[in-house]
């Protein structure tokens, strides 16, 4: 289920962003490459946390180990992206010289990222620096919304399927909420019913407490400081903050921190979502540099979490072992294995 979460996030990543369907979910479920290409860059990504820097260069200066495969994995990238964005300037050009009186632009993200660079680059400066910036930029954006949300939707399902009791009031929420005319009224639900979602809110905020998407964040000190705990840090110190190990701190989170326990986010009395500070719930960080996607993430979650549970019932093979993998984002090291039933007895 994992692959298929990864299959179907890159393709919505790319119809979004680059304006093309890759088709990782058509029925053959091809390869794809430039898909795999960011799997092992991740992944080499923190082996060059694990060995000392001349290792991994020296690898990258003869292009073998993980380095070799890294060096391979970019070329695919960055040929993928430049393809696409070649096509974007063609389109671009078309439509400069065909737009009709009303000016109309209808771009894409691509394109309209395309367009803001070369304004604010000029046409001089992006020849030489704009592609390349575009480029990264749209890389950030993929991984962004591709690994994150697949990340969480692995986890999601695996907990939510060996926890019944969560399963069947999340089916309740949904009952209520949508009704059962909802597979009539089309398969996403408005943003009216995902806001009224709080219970299925709670299992993915429970979800991400116990399994971030990105399970460290690597911060350097531009200069020396003191920690609000009281710590000296000198100038250039590298700091890894554990957003893993800080959802599993009984000091922060009880002595229940270990149980998935989606009430912890909703306030007994109202019966609506609990305000939890960044500084505690870190999943998406804190401060200035908290995630700006937030709220798009927990309604493209809620969205496809509802879609899946209110049709079907995901039981995890048994004896399967789900471990994380150690990587940039928390996959899971051996997938999930599952086996879907239809919640329509005629179905099955």
């Amino acid at each position: 289920m994992q692959d298929v979460m990864k299959r179907f996030t890159f393709d919505l990543t790319c119809l979004l962003l680059l304006g093309i369907d890759p088709e990782c979910l058509s029925t053959s479920f091809p390869r794809v490459p430039c898909a795999e290409a960011f799997d092992v860059i991740e992944e080499a990504i923190v082996y060059r946390h694990c060995v000392p820097p001349w290792v991994w260069k020296l690898q990258r200066w003869l292009h073998v180990g993980w380095e070799g495969k890294t060096v391979k994995a970019e070329e695919c990238l960055n040929a993928f992206l430049e393809e696409r964005i070649r096509v974007k300037m063609v389109e671009k050009q078309a439509k400069e010289s065909s737009l009709n009186d009303d000016g109309d632009d209808n771009y894409d993200l691509l394109m309209k990222l395309i367009v803001e660079t070369e304004r604010l680059m000029g046409a001089a400066c992006y020849s030489s620096k704009g592609e390349k910036f575009v480029r990264e930029t749209v890389v950030s954006l993929m991984v962004a919304g591709r690994d994150t949300i697949a990340v969480a939707l692995s986890w999601f399902f695996w907990l939510v399927t060996t926890n019944p009791g969560v399963e069947e009031k999340i089916l309740e929420e949904l009952l209520c909420t949508i009704g059962e005319s909802g597979e009539e009224q089309g398969i996403f639900s408005s943003i009216e019913e995902l806001n009224k979602m709080v219970y299925l809110h709670g299992a993915i905020s429970e979800t991400l407490r116990l399994y971030p998407s990105v399970p460290n964040e690597p911060k350097q000190s531009m200069e020396a400081d003191v920690l609000p705990s009281g710590h000296a840090v000198g100038k250039n110190t590298r700091i890894l903050v554990s957003i893993y190990s800080m959802g599993r701190m009984e000091e922060v989170w009880g002595k229940d921190w270990m149980e998935f326990k989606p009430e912890r986010w909703i306030s007994e009395r109202t019966k609506c979502t609990i305000h939890v500070p960044s500084y505690k719930f870190a999943a998406f960080l804190a401060g200035p540099r908290s995630c700006p996607g937030r709220k798009i993430a927990f309604m493209q979650l809620k969205n496809i979490a509802s879609c899946v549970l209110r049709r079907y019932k995901i039981v995890v093979v048994d004896d399967h072992p789900v471990l994380p993998l150690p990587s940039i984002m928390m996959f899971m090291k051996y997938g999930l294995k599952v086996r879907v039933l239809s919640r329509k007895p005629e179905n099955k």
